[in-house]
């Protein structure tokens, strides 16, 4: 009797609990449509009018990236994983450019608390844009809450700054600490070996050294002043202040706050950074003042980018010329990847496509890769090469980073532009391969077999490594490097004499490499646009973006995981979640790495 009332109680709340489960996927389904049709509905509503006395409201969110990168939508959905925030730097640099010459655009406002991740050169470019936009007349006003080293450089090019009146101007410097792995890898009794051609070529070094060597010292040194020297002279100019001033609040920061009791607020205001504090309230008010307010009164009148991006294309008459921009972002890998690597096939396709399309008259490359597979690259130089051959002009333009395997691309272009703050050069090719045969000997674990030549099995990672294959594989370094130097000589119209003194794997800023003869003009995006137009003789053109590898679908989810896509992470995320997040990072890149030869063209350039 009672185990039948408890067989019957069972079933009871076995089809509760279905009844719930059913319901509970309901409704995440009913959640999951609506979310889909919003964003469906937000991305083909017709644009709104922008309004006339409107102020453009730059607000970048996220990391500043050339194009954004979602792999897999579906799979972060079903994984529960919001994808950070990421803003397209040409997005950015169209509408402060269009805004410039637009009779219903009054004033440009920078707000910039969301912003994250950005390198150097993209914030330099959009910098410039605005600085352009400020040349005709009209104001630029910017804010943030508190203001880390990238958000106030651009910031700084504003004709006034508020800051919040609790928050801070943090202007650390710029600094290059790199985690050595050796001691460790000894005490693992792991063997890395590793073949390279040039001193300066510091990629291993993580996991051959305890310390960094003289050659990378001396060279990240100047990199990072000459780095920082952009952003010294950028901020003293803007600011009508001495560089010699900036310094003083750089270098002696517990000074400047000793003075003011620790205000950190009004110790940026002594040293020139910022114009004024204010809370959001009075920051909204004095918009409304200067820019008028908006039809309900409740904020000023504004239109953001996204917004006034939508409405310029909307009206936009198509030319029927076009310069195709395809982007080199990441690390440069054998076969096809998404736009989170540079696969070496499907960028090869994609400027296939451009050669082969009658309305694309000329190739952008835009680069921002710190390297990686030489084979890959080959392939992605070659199929640049035959474009110009096709008579199709390509240019290559740098971004952050254009180094080793991104600057081998490079070479594929008629023209190469950088912009001062660019890092490329590195050229220099290594090899490296780890081995794990005295940890597994640890482990009581052997390996024993047959071969039937002294090669077969010899970059198996289980068994030390064969003479004749590590002399065999710097061989192949060597000769590689050689086809490095001849391949810059030939593009450059240099001497292989020429290249070496300049090569080894060192890493030059752009500004220095425009002297040296491995960058032809210095500019960002839109000049090296306009510089393949005049090559191609286009007065009147198209700039677009082919992308391959993303259909509608994808493009449709991209914007609906962007809308939970949460803010950066905020200051105070702990030291060591950092370093486990960078380990997660570079292990990552490393089971990137699939070139067939194991011959790489990297450069550790990627964190200065």
């Amino acid at each position: 009797m009672v185990k039948g009332f408890l067989r019957v109680l069972g079933l009871i709340f076995a089809g509760l609990w279905r009844t719930l489960n059913g319901l509970r996927r309901l409704v995440f389904n009913l959640v999951f449509l609506f979310l889909i049709a919003a964003v469906i509905a937000f991305v083909w509503q017709p644009p709104r009018p922008v309004p006339e006395g409107s102020a453009l409201l730059v607000r970048p969110t996220g990391a500043l990236v050339e194009q954004t990168v979602i792999d897999d939508p579906i799979g972060l959905l079903r994984a529960g994983v919001a994808p950070m925030s990421q803003t397209a730097l040409h997005d950015l640099l169209d509408a402060v450019n269009a805004a410039r010459d637009d009779a219903r655009i009054k004033a440009l406002v920078i707000e910039t608390d969301g912003l994250g991740a950005a390198s150097l050169t993209k914030l330099a470019e959009l910098r410039a844009a605005i600085a352009a936009f400020k040349s005709t007349g009209k104001p630029v006003l910017a804010r943030g809450e508190r203001f880390t080293q990238g958000q106030y450089y651009l910031a700084s090019v504003a004709d006034e700054v508020h800051v919040g009146s609790d928050g801070f101007v943090l202007l650390p410097g710029l600094a290059r600490y790199v985690s050595y792995f050796r001691g460790a890898l000894d005490k693992l009794g792991v063997t890395v070996h590793v073949f390279r051609v040039g001193e300066y070529k510091s990629f291993s070094e993580p996991f051959t050294r305890t310390d960094m060597s003289d050659a990378d010292r001396e060279t990240s040194q100047d990199l990072l002043e000459g780095l920082w020297n952009v952003i010294r002279e950028d901020v003293a100019t803007s600011r009508r202040i001495e560089p010699e001033k900036l310094d003083g609040y750089v270098d002696r920061y517990d000074d400047a706050l000793a003075a003011t009791a620790g205000d950190a607020v009004r110790a940026a205001q002594d040293a020139g950074l910022v114009d004024s504090a204010s809370t959001r309230d009075q920051w909204r008010d004095l918009l409304k003042t200067r820019v008028g307010p908006s039809e309900d009164g409740k904020d000023f009148l504004h239109v953001d980018v996204d917004r006034y991006l939508a409405n310029l294309r909307a009206h936009w008459i198509p030319a029927e010329d076009k310069v195709a921009v395809l982007v080199a972002q990441g690390a440069i890998v054998d076969g096809s990847e998404s736009r989170s690597a540079v696969g070496g096939d499907s960028l090869a396709r994609l400027i296939r496509s451009a050669r082969e399309d009658e309305r694309v008259k000329a190739v952008v490359l835009r680069i921002d890769s710190p390297g990686g597979s030489a084979w890959a690259s080959e392939v992605i130089r070659r199929e640049l090469e035959l474009t110009r051959e096709a008579g199709k002009p390509v240019v290559a333009s740098m971004s952050s980073v254009a180094a080793s395997g991104g600057y081998w691309i490079a070479t594929g272009a008629d023209e190469i532009w950088a912009s001062p703050a660019s890092l490329t050069g590195s050229i220099g090719i290594f090899a490296l391969l780890p081995n794990f045969a005295e940890p597994l000997d640890r482990l009581g674990v052997t390996v024993d077999g047959v071969a039937t030549s002294p090669l077969a099995g010899a970059f198996d990672p289980r068994r030390p490594l064969e003479p004749q294959a590590a002399n065999a594989l710097q061989f192949g370094i060597e000769h590689g490097y050689r086809r490095f130097l001849a391949t810059v000589a030939k593009a450059r119209d240099m001497s292989l004499a020429e290249v070496e003194t300049i090569a080894r794997g060192r890493v030059w800023t752009g500004e220095s490499a425009s002297k040296l003869g491995l960058v032809d003009e210095l500019g960002g995006l839109d000049a090296a646009v306009k510089a393949a137009a005049t090559r191609a003789g286009l007065e009147r053109y198209e700039t677009v973006w082919p992308d391959a590898e993303v259909g509608p679908g994808q493009r449709l989810l991209q914007r609906l995981v962007s809308v939970v896509a949460p803010a950066p992470p905020g200051s105070a995320e702990s030291a060591f979640s950092r370093l486990l997040g960078e380990l997660r990072e570079d292990a990552a890149e490393l089971l990137r790495w699939n070139d067939p030869r194991h011959l790489y063209t990297h450069c550790l350039c990627e964190a200065l």
